[in-house]
This record gives structure tokens, sequence and C-alpha cells, in this order.
């Protein structure tokens, strides 16, 4: 039997070693080298919430055990992070590739994952998709990671081939090889790419919502088979130091690989001696501007891989407006628009409008996407509210069942005018916005976040 009095010291070295790990993170807020969001008020106050929005997550991930996983949220209004997508619940969690997995789920009404129109009332997301990958963006805590190769997806499958029956009923297998026969939903944990093999470790499932009145979360389990025949052993002292390191790192890590991400490769307020674009390029996130829309690469940072996205970045005065245009010439499964900090934290989408998607937009004649940013409300419907943050990101998310040939992809302009003359960018017929439709289109708001994070 161990000596009482030296697992206590080492639990409490542990520990110790934990919380300077978590103050090394911390200097990430306001370390110049550590490429730190520009500091005033509001950005040091948000990067402390999101060194908290990564612990959280930090002890998540260390409570869950491989062997006996659970989805949990990935990301959630407490710990946004990576430009999180507004519409969007994110559920995760690790697994063994070389084991057996079965997950189980319910959707409610899903006749429009496969083309058909969706009924009034409760019904499933607009778009799901499961990935498992072979690694955790941002785990490693170096920009190296996005080498090519480095980790891949072994296997996706999103909802418009996902099998599932008249009452919404579904099964996914996870396993490294699939069995002879089998021709259920199925994910491949183990795969050789390049010559060298991956085992996949973070299932991830993403749920898009587009009508927020609506639409409701998926039911999910999943177990690992046969589990019922090994009961998980009690923690011991190397279980709970193992806890702890995973606390520590993985908050320090994400806190470093996203500010570098942030300001190196995304080059988010200026040039710096690590970017990403050659000498006399321009800057690759475009101030007050968005590159074309563009496929999954390495400026995602391991982002969803049906997605085109088009990225930029907005710093505004409070005369001035920006004027998003995008014309979509095949309709993608889901299409969002979304603001964040410069920490890529999601603004505030539950008490202000700080992102739009199709069902919640207003369309004229000419069925152009039409978004306004600004800081005040403008009169017309389709405005981007940047809550009184000066400089953040712009992101707009096109998902395809099938990604269209690049001549059909989206195309996108982006003006910066004088807030005073918003009106005479939009169509005559534009529908306009009073206090009280504002008032109503948050409290369903209100309503909706309440229920896609509920927690029982």
């Amino acid at each position: 039997m161990k000596d009482t009095q030296q697992v206590k010291h080492n639990l409490r070295e542990a520990f110790d070693e934990m919380i300077a790990t978590l103050q090394a993170a911390r200097d990430a807020i306001d370390t110049p080298e550590l490429f730190p969001v520009p500091a005033d008020e509001r950005n040091l106050a948000e990067g402390y919430r999101y060194l908290m929005g990564f612990l959280l997550g930090g002890i998540e991930r260390a409570l869950n055990d491989p062997l006996y996983p659970r989805f949990m949220r990935a990301i959630q209004p407490m710990n946004r992070a990576t430009i999180d997508n507004s519409d969007a619940v994110y559920l995760y969690t690790e697994i063994d590739g070389h084991y057996v997995y079965r997950i189980k789920g319910r959707a409610l009404d899903h006749r429009h994952w496969h083309g058909q129109a969706p009924v009034p009332g409760p019904r499933a997301p607009q778009y799901v998709i499961f990935e498992l990958a072979s690694g955790y963006a941002g785990d490693s805590g170096s920009l190296a990671e996005l080498i090519p190769g480095t980790r891949i997806n072994t296997a996706t499958l999103d909802c418009h081939d996902l099998q599932v029956d008249a009452d919404g009923h579904f099964e996914i297998l996870i396993a490294p090889e699939k069995p002879e026969s089998y021709s259920g939903n199925f994910l491949l944990s183990r795969r050789e790419s390049q010559g060298k093999e991956y085992i996949g470790r973070f299932l991830t499932c993403r749920e898009l919502f587009h009508d927020w009145e609506n639409e409701d979360v998926l039911d999910l389990e999943i177990l690992r088979v046969d589990c019922e025949k090994t009961p998980r052993p009690p923690i011991d002292e190397a279980g709970a130091i193992k806890m702890m390191q995973t606390i520590g790192d993985s908050t320090n890590h994400q806190m470093r690989f996203w500010n570098a991400f942030y300001t190196q490769l995304l080059e988010t307020y200026g040039k710096t001696p690590m970017g990403l674009s050659e000498e006399g390029a321009p800057q690759f996130m475009p101030v007050n501007d968005m590159n074309p829309p563009n496929a999954l690469g390495l400026a995602t940072g391991g982002g969803q891989s049906t997605n085109i996205y088009s990225g930029g970045v907005y710093q505004l005065e409070a005369e001035e407006a920006l004027i998003i245009e995008s014309q979509v010439p095949v309709e993608p499964s889901f299409l969002g628009f979304h603001l964040s900090n410069l920490w890529g934290e999601s603004l505030d989408f539950e008490s202000y409008s700080s992102n739009l998607n199709p069902a919640l937009m207003d369309f004229t004649e000419d069925r152009v996407y039409r978004w306004v940013v600004a800081h005040a409300d403008p009169g017309v419907w389709n405005w981007i509210d940047t809550t009184g943050l000066g400089h953040g990101f712009l992101t707009v998310r096109y998902t395809y069942e099938d990604q269209p040939p690049k001549e059909d992809w989206p195309t996108l302009s982006v003006k910066k005018i004088a807030f005073s003359d918003v009106r005479d960018h939009f169509p005559p017929e534009t529908r306009a916005a009073t206090s009280p439709d504002r008032e109503a289109a948050i409290a369903m708001r209100h309503r909706h976040v309440q229920r896609r994070y509920r927690q029982y």
C-alpha cells in the first residue's frame, strides 16, 4: 500500500504545477511576444473570459474517459472560441479508435435533410455532420501542427447520407474496420494516408440551425461496445495527476496556439514577422473587406470539412458601416454570417443580432444575400450588430452536400460607407425594422439559446 503522505505530496505538487501552467496561459492575454489582442478595457476583460472558457473546456476534457465517452459541448456561450459559428451546437467526445463504439440518436422531423420542404413546427437542425479526427486543433500549442499530415479526419458523415428511420432514430457504428456485409451508418476509426496510420480520437458533431424558432437539437448517446462487461476502475494517484496535467496543458496550449494563429497566419491586426503573406502582398485577412469564398485549407485551423469560408476583419467608427453582398448560384445546405471578437469568440448572439442566416433574414426580389454591419440600428432588417465592439472578425460559412464546381461558388463584395447612407444601398422594397420587431427578435433569440444549450 502506498504511503499516504507521499501520495498527498505528489498530488499537491501536481496541483501546484497545474496552477503554474494556468498562470502561463494567463500570460497570453497581455504578453507582447505571445501575440495578444490589442489592450483596452473590453479586450482585456474578454481575454480573461476567453482564458476561463479554455479552462472550462480543459476540465471537462480531463474528466472524460475515452473508454467510457459521453458527448459534451466543445463550444457554448460560456467558452466560445476559434471564430465559432453562432448558429451551431458543437459536441465532441474523445474515443480510442482501436475499439468499437455505437452512437444512438434521434432527430425530430428531418425531411429537409433529403431535399423536401420543411414542415411547420419542431424539427431537426438544418444541417448535422459527424467528423472523427486523429487530433484536436490547438492541443500542441504550436502552429507546426498545421503542417499537412499532422492530423486528418479518419471519417465524416453528414445528415444527407445519414440513414434515419421513420421515427427519427438512427445508429452509427464506429470501428477500425468495417464489418463484412454491414450496410448501416459507419465511421472508420483507423485510416492509412501517405504511408502513415492515423487513429480516430476526437469525435465531433456539429448541429447547425437556420430556423431558431423551431429547430431543436438531436438526442445522442455513445457507448463503447461491451463496456458493460468491463467496469471503470476507481481513480488513483496517477489518474488524478494526469487530469491536472491535462487541465493545465490544454488551457495553456489552446491560448498560445490560437493567439499565434490569428496574428501570424490570419494577420488579424497587421503584419507580423512570422506572418503568412509574402513581403508586399495584401494582408491575409483584409480590413473592412473579406477574402473570396474558399474551401477548407490551412488557414481554417481544422474547420468543418464541408464548408466554404470567407473571412475578414472589420474596423469601424460610430459613423461608419459595412455593406456585404453575396451572390449564391447554388443554394447551400447551410449559410450563416457571424461576427467575432479578436480572441475568436463569437459576439453575444443571444442579446444582439450579431449573426444572421437565411431564416432570420429579409430577402428582396434580386435574391442577393445582403447584410449591413454597424454599431447602431440602421432601420433595415438585415442588420448585424457589432455590440459596440469596434474591431473584430467577419465570417461567412457556406455548407454544401456536394461542393459545386468552382465557377458556381459564392461570390462576395464588401463596401465601407457612411452610416447615414445605409438605406441607399438596399433595394426600395427592403423590409424596415421597428423597435417592437427588434424586441421580438431578441426575445426569440433568448428562448432559442436556452433551448439549444439546455443542461437537462
